[in-house]
């Protein structure tokens, strides 16, 4: 196993009470910044103690410093599973006989990003459903697959699962850049490789394209939001689990603002990929989040189901239950006027950062709670695409 970078956050924070946003972005990434005393001078050491040529740097505010103090905790952590130079891990996966496991790459003029498809055992050249999954920071294709099970759920149920890897390069801690202005927009960025992805996946496989969907855990949760509102073309329906709405920062500032109390979103509704009526359609969206939450403050949930196109004309109803596990849950249901779920969202009472009824074998999972794989899907099958938005 092989730690993680190590990031320098003392000089995180110092470039961005200074300004330097870039270069913050940059630094967290993992890439190296130009900064005086960097070859080694005493300046060097001044910076990291938050002190300049003895005068006291001023304080950071005691929210950011907050985050970013538990930010450099889980950055500078290890993953329960396997870490190499490339985000995809090679250590052999116990299949079901006919089932594969694939590697693939995909580069487009946005850049080039590994992903895994499983593809289960029954498939015969049918057209089957796609669901595209996200990982979150520090976890990998095969660790996510792992934690949330739902290659099994392929198996049993038939269906395809892609799961993008974010790249070394971009990120040391594999975070997807859901606070990125370039990364929140159609037919660039992040979203135009991991739509590029499913593309790929629909024109080599046999996919049925009304039954395409995306999920993300975090910032996967957060980047399945914006594929969501920049392909709704593409996608049938999204599942986000602890992770943010559309356009909730434009910044890193503002991201982890947004992560300590929620983030308004920060994006005009005209950058939503709009319909042939020149409106943003609704995307029949899944929300779960651990009321315990404190990496991504469980109000963004809320901010997934407001900020959905037309959620005031649905009709909200709410219910509760208790998982075999022993996870309290309230269940809101969000109808139009035939009756049918548009929306729906999961607060789990009790948990944190951790998807719900997830397995050991994978990290941030919480193995007691109601099976969030199995709801997803369960709401995914249930909207297949019936008109081009």
């Amino acid at each position: 196993m092989t730690s993680l970078p190590k990031i320098d956050m003392a000089e995180v924070t110092r470039l961005t009470r200074e300004g330097r946003l870039q270069d913050a972005m940059a630094l967290l990434r993992g890439a190296q910044v130009d900064t005086p005393g960097s070859d080694g001078d005493p300046a060097s050491a001044e910076h990291a103690s938050g002190h300049r040529s003895g005068v006291a740097v001023p304080k950071i505010p005691e929210v950011l410093r907050d985050v970013l103090g538990r930010m450099k905790q889980r950055l500078a952590g290890r993953l329960p599973g396997r870490s190499t130079g490339f985000p995809i891990d090679r250590a052999p996966v116990a299949l079901p006989d006919g089932a594969r496991f694939e590697e693939h790459i995909h580069t487009a003029a946005a850049g080039t990003l590994a992903y895994k498809l499983y593809i289960p055992s029954g498939y015969r050249g049918q057209p089957l459903p796609l669901v595209v999954m996200l990982h979150g920071c520090t976890q990998s294709p095969d660790d996510f697959a792992a934690g949330t099970r739902m290659n099994a759920l392929a198996e049993e149920q038939l269906f395809l699962v892609a799961y993008p890897a974010q790249s070394l390069s971009t990120s040391a801690t594999k975070c997807w850049s859901w606070f990125s202005p370039e990364d929140q927009q159609r037919g660039r960025g992040e979203p135009a490789l991991i739509a590029g992805i499913t593309r790929e996946i629909i024109r080599d496989y046999a996919v049925d394209p009304d039954r395409v969907y995306i999920a993300g855990l975090s910032a996967g949760g957060a980047a399945a939001a914006i594929m969501g509102a920049t392909y709704p073309d593409l996608y049938a329906a999204i599942g986000v689990h602890s992770g943010l709405a559309y356009g909730a920062a434009d910044d890193m500032p503002s991201a982890l603002a947004a992560m300590r109390q929620g983030g308004a979103s920060q994006v005009a509704s005209t950058h939503r990929h709009q319909g042939p009526d020149g409106k943003a359609p609704l995307v029949p969206t899944i929300v779960f989040h651990g009321d315990r939450d404190t990496t991504v403050n469980p109000v963004n949930a809320d901010q997934v189901i407001a900020g959905s196109p037309g959620v005031a004309r649905l009709r909200k109803t709410l219910g509760q239950g208790e998982s075999a596990g022993g996870i309290r849950y309230t269940r809101s249901i969000y109808a139009d006027d035939a009756g049918r779920a548009q929306l729906e969202q999961w607060v789990l009472h009790g948990t944190g950062h951790a998807w719900s009824g997830g397995s050991a074998d994978g990290s941030y999972t919480e193995p007691r709670g109601p099976d969030a794989s199995r709801e997803m899907l369960r709401f995914f099958m249930e909207h297949p695409r019936t008109a081009a938005p």
